[in-house]
């Protein structure tokens, strides 16, 4: 895979539901150099992107899994753990779950790269 950077936001969720709002009205166009994935706070990108979940993320870049449970024997983590992180992933935007055959999962990697933006002032 090619290196591919996802553009990080953190924004108070107060004011996130906000720019949603004024982006649905048309109040607000968002620049095409903003942010796709937003995060409430440092806490939570950092639970999101712990070490071990940016491991996991490599892996699959490594491995290229065809499934969940394909996925389980690589890392030695239970599928379970394994289905909830990768769904949690998958709603902030940095893992597809295509589904595959036999009612099989695959787990695919959104981006490689990084880059957080956050600001005191908007």
């Amino acid at each position: 895979m090619r290196k591919k950077i996802i553009k990080v936001g953190i924004m108070p969720r107060d004011q996130y539901i906000q720019r949603t709002i004024d982006i649905a009205s048309g109040q607000y166009k968002p620049k095409k150099t903003e942010p796709k994935i937003w995060f409430d706070s440092l806490k939570s990108l950092g639970e999101v992107l712990s070490r071990e979940n940016q491991d996991l993320l490599k892996t699959i870049l490594e491995y290229n899994p065809h499934s969940i449970k394909e996925l389980e024997v690589i890392t030695g983590r239970k599928s379970s753990n394994l289905s909830r992180t990768l769904r949690t992933m998958e709603q902030h935007g940095l893992v597809d779950l295509e589904p595959g055959p036999g009612h099989t999962t695959r787990p695919k990697v959104k981006g490689t790269n990084f880059q957080v933006e956050f600001g005191l002032i908007q």
